[in-house]
C-alpha cells in the first residue's frame, strides 16, 4: 500500500467559497509527513470549484462531491468522497452499529444512547424503535428477507425483531457475557453469535434453541463471520451427526476474531479446527472475500489478508495507521475498511488509487453497510453518513 493521504474532513464545504482552503497531508511510513493545502480559485459555471494544490500535490480531478489527489513523490493517490447526505436525528450519541436491508429501503442502528432504531434509508426518517434489551445493544443486522432484525446486547441476549411492527419475536438466552457480533447462516434458519464469555454459539431461530457451542476459546470473541468454503478446503467431519435443525451449516467456515490476538477458523458443521493464526494485537473484525480468501483487522491497525489454503503467512498486511480497525466489509472486487481515527477507505483490485470516505473528523467509524452504489457509515459523532459511489 502506498503512503496514506489525508484531507481536511470538511474539504467539500471549505473549497466551495472563493479563496477557500483545505489542508492535505501525506504520511510515508518511516519518513517525515508531507503537508500541503488546496485552494479554491473560483467556482465554475457548473458549480464545481476550480482547485489548485500546493507544491508536491496534484489535483487530478474534482466534482461536487469528490476530489482526486496525488502525491507523485510518494506514488500515493486517493479519491476523496464527501457524504451525499448526513442523518443527524436518528440518535443523540455515538452509533455503534448499523445495517441496510436487502432491498435498500430500511436502515437499523444501535447507539450508546441505549436505543436501537429502524429508519428510512433514503432520508433517515424514524420508522420503529426496538425496545427490550437491558443496557446497550452491541450489534444489529437485517436477515436476508429485510423484514426481520437480529440484535445482540450487553445483557447477553440475542433477539429477533419484526421490522414491520417492532415486536420482539424470539429471545435467545445462554451466553454469560455481552454479545459482540453475529452472523446469519444462509437465509437465516440458523444464526451464530460471538460473546465476551469466549464462546460462539449456533442457534435455531424456529425453536429459539441453542444448537451448540461451536467454540469455547477462553477469550472474548469480538467478531464472527460465516462463509462458504472452497471445495479444496478440508473442513473435517462432525464427531456426532448434526441435528436436523441445522440448516445450511454444511461446507461453511466460521471465522472468529478474538481478543487474545488469535484469528480462529473452523468448520461450522464439523466444529473441527481449520487454522489458528496469531496476529500483532487483538482482532476486532473479520470477513470472507471468497471461498478461500479472508480479511481480519486488529486493534493496532493491521489488516491481514489470509488464504485459508495456506494460512501460516498472510497474503498481505495492510497498515495505514495505528488506529484500531473497526469494521471490514467485502465490496465488489475488494473491500471497505473503517478505523478508530475516522478513516474509512475502499480498496478495489482494478483501481490504482484508494477511495476515501470523508466527513468524520478523528471520530471512530464503527460500521459500514452498503446497498448497490450507496455506502452508509456510523460514527462516534452520532451521525449516519450516506455516500453515493455514482458521485465519483
Amino acid at each position: 500500500m502506498a503512503a496514506p493521504l489525508r484531507i481536511q474532513s470538511d474539504w467539500a464545504q471549505a473549497l466551495r467559497k472563493d479563496e477557500g482552503e483545505a489542508w492535505l497531508s501525506c504520511h510515508p511510513p518511516g519518513k517525515p509527513t508531507l503537508y500541503g493545502s488546496l485552494t479554491c480559485q473560483g467556482i465554475g459555471q457548473d458549480g464545481i470549484p476550480e482547485v489548485t494544490a500546493s507544491e508536491g500535490f496534484i489535483v487530478n480531478e474534482i466534482n461536487k462531491k469528490s476530489i482526486h489527489i496525488s502525491c507523485p513523490k510518494e506514488n500515493a493517490s486517493s479519491k476523496f468522497l464527501a457524504p451525499y447526505t448526513t442523518f443527524s436525528r436518528i440518535h443523540s450519541k455515538s452509533i455503534t452499529c448499523l445495517d441496510i436491508s436487502s432491498g435498500g429501503g430500511l436502515g437499523v442502528s444501535s447507539s450508546t444512547d441505549g436505543s436501537m432504531k429502524i429508519w428510512q434509508a433514503s432520508n433517515g426518517e424514524l420508522r420503529r424503535v426496538l425496545e427490550g434489551h437491558v443496557f446497550d445493544v452491541n450489534c444489529c443486522r437485517f436477515f436476508p428477507s429485510g423484514l426481520v432484525v437480529l440484535s445482540g446486547g450487553m445483557d447477553a441476549q440475542l433477539k429477533i425483531w419484526s421490522a414491520e411492527d417492532a415486536s420482539c419475536v424470539v429471545t435467545f438466552k445462554g451466553h454469560k457475557g455481552g454479545i459482540l457480533d453475529t452472523a446469519i447462516v444462509d437465509r437465516g434458519r440458523n444464526v451464530v453469535s460471538g460473546s465476551r464469555d469466549g464462546t460462539a454459539r449456533l442457534w435455531d431461530c424456529g425453536r429459539s434453541a441453542c444448537l451448540g457451542v461451536i467454540a469455547d476459546c477462553g477469550s472474548s470473541i469480538n467478531g464472527v463471520a460465516v462463509g462458504a468454503a472452497d471445495n479444496s478446503i478440508n473442513l473435517g467431519s462432525p464427531e456426532q451427526s448434526p441435528s436436523e435443525r441445522e440448516v445450511g451449516t454444511e461446507s461453511k467456515m466460521l471465522l472468529l476474531a478474538r481478543e487474545d490476538k488469535k484469528l480462529q477458523c473452523l468448520g461450522l458443521q464439523s466444529r473441527q479446527p481449520v487454522f489458528l493464526f496469531v496476529g500483532s494485537d487483538a482482532f476486532n473484525c473479520c470477513t470472507f472475500l471468497s471461498g478461500f480468501l479472508l480479511l481480519a483487522g486488529t486493534q493496532d491497525g493491521n489488516i491481514y489478508q489470509l488464504d485459508v489454503r495456506s494460512p501460516r503467512a498472510p497474503v498481505q498486511v495492510i497498515h495505514r495507521s495505528g488506529a484500531p480497525v473497526l469494521s471490514l466489509l467485502n465490496f465488489r472486487d475488494g473491500f471497505i475498511a473503517s478505523q478508530g481515527d475516522g478513516s474509512c477507505f475502499i480498496v478495489q483490485q482494478d483501481l490504482d488509487y484508494l477511495i476515501e470516505l470523508t466527513g468524520a473528523d478523528c471520530d471512530p467509524v464503527f460500521k459500514v453497510a452498503t446497498w448497490e452504489k450507496q455506502i452508509y457509515t456510523c460514527c462516534r459523532d452520532g451521525l449516519v453518513r450516506r455516500y453515493q459511489l455514482s458521485d465519483l
